[in-house]
C-alpha cells in the first residue's frame, strides 16, 4: 500500500476488531519502515506489534501447508479481528477469532498487532 504521497511502506496494515457481535468496531493502522514505525500508526504499541510481526508475522500471515493441526475445544471469546494490507511486499487479508485452541494462540502471538496485549485484546 502507499501513503497520501504516494510512498510504499514494508508494513502497512489496517486492523478491524470487533469484540462481540453488534459492538462497536476498532480501527488501527500500523505502518512502518525499516523496521521502525511511522507516525501513521494508531496502534497503542506499535513497536510491539512490530516485533510481533517480526516473530510471527510470516507463519501466521503465509502458513505453510502441512498435517492438520489438533486445536483444543475451548472457546478464548467472540472478538473478531481481520488484519488487511502489506506485509514485506505481500499482500495480507487474515482473519483472527478466538474458537478454539489454536486460534486463541494465533491470536496471544499476533495481540499487539490486533490492540492489545498477549492477555487480552485491549479495545476498550
Amino acid at each position: 500500500m502507499t501513503d497520501a504521497t504516494g510512498t510504499a511502506h514494508d508494513v502497512d496494515l489496517t486492523i478491524r476488531l470487533t469484540e462481540a457481535p453488534g459492538a462497536p468496531e476498532y480501527s488501527f493502522r500500523l505502518v512502518a519502515d525499516g523496521g521502525m514505525p511511522a507516525e501513521a500508526s494508531t496502534l497503542p504499541d506499535p513497536a510491539a506489534a512490530l516485533a510481533a510481526l517480526r516473530e510471527h508475522g510470516e507463519e501466521v500471515f503465509f502458513p505453510q501447508p502441512g498435517p492438520p493441526r489438533l486445536c483444543t475445544q475451548q472457546y478464548g471469546g467472540p472478538q473478531v479481528a481481520v488484519v488487511t494490507g502489506r506485509y514485506l511486499g505481500r499482500s495480507v487479508h487474515c482473519e483472527f477469532s478466538r474458537t478454539d485452541g489454536c486460534e486463541i494462540a494465533r491470536w496471544r502471538a499476533m495481540a499487539p498487532l490486533l490492540g492489545g496485549t498477549a492477555g487480552g485484546t485491549g479495545a476498550s
